[in-house]
């Protein structure tokens, strides 16, 4: 019996002036972008917690730690290429991972297949096993008042 297991994941930044935005790996067009220690890409981070998570790892806080210098400003794709290294060495691969992007603006109906298309690169799957779906959050709290981007994440593995 094939032997499975599951993670759920959650990040989330604030929006502020001067930065790019960058969610799941493609930069979107926006007068604001993320506020983090790495380049903030709440989708990515989501990902990889959920990863960490459905193996008992713990959380990307544990392996690139706010604290390390050497760290600020990394691309967040070599976060989720470290959760996909220990993913492996555990002798799992991903089956199957759902996002959801919480966001009032920008909109990313036009950006969702590109977004798929790179986390399906970096997780090392097809792209018909990645869904990302975008939601507002009806003006309600942080994201609903345009001041943070939230994202959440399911990642299904199986024994490699």
């Amino acid at each position: 019996m094939m032997k499975w297991r599951v993670g759920y994941g959650e990040d989330i930044h604030r929006l502020v002036p001067d930065k790019r935005l960058i969610i799941c790996g493609v930069e979107l067009p926006f007068h604001m972008g993320l506020e983090g220690h790495s380049d903030a890409d709440v989708g990515y981070h989501a990902v990889s917690d959920a990863i960490l998570g459905a193996l008992a790892l713990g959380d990307i806080g544990k392996y690139f730690p706010p604290s390390d210098e050497s760290t600020e400003g990394i691309d967040s794709a070599i976060i989720v290429s470290k959760c996909i290294s220990l993913m492996k060495d555990k002798g799992y691969r991903i089956n199957n991972v759902d996002v959801i992007i919480y966001t009032e603006a920008p909109k990313l109906r036009n950006y969702i297949d590109l977004m798929r298309e790179s986390l399906a690169k970096v997780l090392e799957i097809d792209v018909d096993d990645v869904s990302i779906k975008a939601k507002t959050n009806e003006k309600l709290d942080a994201v609903g008042l345009q001041k943070a981007i939230r994202s959440s994440a399911i990642v299904s593995l199986v024994e490699d």
